[in-house]
């Protein structure tokens, strides 16, 4: 079922990092005829045909079947990364809340779910070539985050199986960045002990080369659009979405205009766990222990099936990214609230 004049769509996590691109395409959208914003706390930020409740995911008092009735389509974008120290925490936000989510997606009979997935959701795999939407997702176990995305998608396939008559797509993006995003992902993954040096990366002699480090990224409005694009095309099940070339050390030691020094993975680990250990760090040594083991994704489906393909290469998402940590970028939400590093 595509998106049709008039439809109601509702997003989850509306405030954040992808749920803010979202929400301002499809508030642009003339065939979309209004949206409702979830968050843990409105925003004084007023798109075209939005209106917002205050909802968390986490609280079983949230009344989501309410909110959903009525709904052409549910996009559920909420996430919590922290507190990294706090599994269970995580758990209860990430995982029951997604499961009281599609519980209320089958009760208010909304005909179509576009879940968040993840890269972080795939198993193990290789880094010469990519890989397509039939790469195992049993995640990394040691890593909450991939632990939970895991977790979902096995949720998703029961959902499936038992409500056959409900359109559910599933977005497995790469890590995500934009310019607004660049102070609430600092404080995600940096926390307030950034040190200024790493805001300013002119001023890094050496960028770290460490074995495994080769990842995707993509710009945020490139994966807002693939949602968007999924809500108008009556497609199901997973697609992969990833930007142009793989980012590894090689690469950002260009762009940094730092000197590539091989580091052990040992090395590298001992440092951030030690930081995490004293709570210094948000990023968690078992993130990093994922990270150097995803595989790379093959995203011709969305290409072929949605009509993909995304405006921003890799290489430019990180320097605008960059620049917004710089300037302490941010966005007129909570989540997105912007702060300079000195």
């Amino acid at each position: 079922m595509s998106t049709s004049t008039g439809s109601r769509i509702v997003v989850t996590g509306a405030t954040g990092n992808v749920g803010t691109s979202v929400v301002r395409l499809l508030s642009e959208d003339a065939k979309v005829g209004s949206v409702r914003g979830l968050a843990r706390r409105t925003p004084d930020w007023s798109p075209p045909k939005t209106e917002w409740s205050a909802v968390d995911l986490a609280s079983d008092q949230a009344d989501l079947i309410r909110e959903f009735e009525g709904a052409t389509a549910v996009v559920h974008l909420a996430w919590a990364f922290q507190p990294t120290h706090d599994p269970a925490a995580t758990w209860r936000t990430n995982v029951l809340g997604s499961m009281r989510v599609f519980d209320a997606v089958a009760a208010a009979g909304v005909p179509t779910l576009v879940h968040a997935s993840s890269v972080g959701a795939y198993s193990p795999g290789p880094k010469g070539h990519a890989v397509d939407e039939s790469w195992p997702t049993h995640g990394w176990p040691d890593a909450a985050y991939c632990r939970e995305k895991a977790y979902l998608e096995r949720a998703l396939d029961t959902f499936e199986r038992d409500q056959p008559e409900i359109r559910v797509v599933r977005m497995r993006p790469a890590f995500l960045f934009k310019r607004a995003s660049a102070s609430e992902q600092r404080r995600i993954f940096g926390g307030r002990f950034l040190p200024g040096p790493l805001a300013r990366p002119e001023l890094l002699p050496f960028f770290p080369d460490i074995p495994g480090l080769r990842v995707q990224a993509l710009h945020t409005d490139d994966a807002a659009n693939a949602y968007c694009l999924a809500l108008r095309t009556n497609v199901n099940g997973a697609f992969n979405l990833a930007g142009e070339p793989p980012v590894d050390a090689e690469l950002l030691g260009e762009m940094l205009g730092a000197r590539p020094v091989r580091m052990p993975r040992t090395a590298a680990r001992s440092a951030l766990a030690a930081a995490w250990g004293l709570h210094l760090l948000p990023a968690s040594p078992h993130l990093f222990d994922a990270v150097l083991r995803l595989p790379l994704m093959d995203c011709t489906r969305a290409s072929r099936e949605l009509g993909w393909r995304p405006e921003h290469t890799a290489t430019d998402v990180l320097e605008e990214f960059l620049h917004g940590v710089q300037e302490g970028a941010g966005a007129r939400t909570e989540p997105m609230e912007g702060h300079k590093v000195g």
